[in-house]
């Protein structure tokens, strides 16, 4: 059956043909425990994966899809999502790629990283306290990282009860949820003030991942500031989806050796 299926899917990849995207999403996934990545790239006009490989997720690697591509389609890109991974911008930027193509940072990403650095806070209040105070931290990691709509009744009086008795968490979570704002701008310049007045909140807080995660941004600021530069602007929205849709297919895929079926799957996704 399962042979079958993997005919089928590269029929249809043989009928699909070769594309010539011009506005392209870039992720890479973890295949096995460790350190073992491959990329995914998409089309994100036709909104579907069209590019599975790559040893890891090196320059090299990157390469080897525009190799695939070949440098006529490849000129063509005029967009690239990304995440913040310099391997990917090196390689998009190289002569006979897409060094004409804009670089924007997506959203999906971007939150995961403000995501850690909350997560960092936990961690180190955790390991602060003693006691009551410590208690109210253990095992709220989902809680407290999760959309508070995605919640239970049962978790937001959880999220309430935590953030209520830890202050430096609480001040942690409210930067991370404000931050979420800085997408609604379509003006660069309202984008950037507030960028800098959040940056400014984080004075004297003493938070230090959320200082680093602050420089991270000011470093890639062009790749965010891309959004509000764009005519035909891309779903973000569908990049976040794609993401989610493959780590199911992921899971699903648990256990299965055969890469070249998982593969298959993804690309006729």
């Amino acid at each position: 059956m399962k042979d079958l299926e993997k005919e089928y899917m590269e029929e249809l990849l043989r009928k699909t043909g070769t594309p010539a995207p011009s506005m392209i999403g870039i992720d890479e996934i973890s295949i096995r425990k460790g350190h073992t990545y491959r990329i995914v790239v998409s089309d994100l006009e036709r909104k579907r994966p069209i590019w599975f490989g790559g040893a890891d997720r090196s320059t090299e690697s990157m390469d080897t899809f525009y190799e695939w591509l070949g440098p006529q389609k490849s000129r063509k890109i005029r967009l690239a999502v990304m995440d913040m991974w310099k391997p990917f911008s090196i390689s998009l930027k190289k002569e006979g790629h897409a060094p004409h193509a804009g670089i924007l940072f997506d959203k999906f990403h971007v939150m995961k990283h403000l995501g850690e650095a909350l997560d960092k806070v936990r961690k180190s209040e955790y390991y602060r306290l003693s006691g009551k105070d410590r208690a109210f931290i253990k095992g709220q990691k989902y809680t407290l990282l999760s959309n508070a709509e995605n919640l239970t009744s049962e978790g937001r009086a959880s999220l309430k009860k935590l953030l209520v008795a830890n202050k430096r968490l609480n001040t942690a979570y409210l930067l991370k949820e404000s931050f979420d704002r800085l997408w609604t701008y379509r003006s660069e310049t309202w984008m950037r003030k507030f960028f800098e007045h959040w940056k400014e909140s984080l004075k004297w807080q003493r938070l230090e991942p959320f200082e680093k995660f602050a420089a991270m941004i000011e470093r890639n600021w062009d790749g965010l500031a891309e959004y509000c530069r764009l005519q035909a602007k891309p779903s973000l929205g569908f990049v976040e989806g794609l993401n989610n849709k493959i780590r199911v297919i992921q899971r699903r895929a648990y256990g299965i050796r055969d890469e070249k079926y998982f593969r298959l799957k993804i690309l006729t996704s």
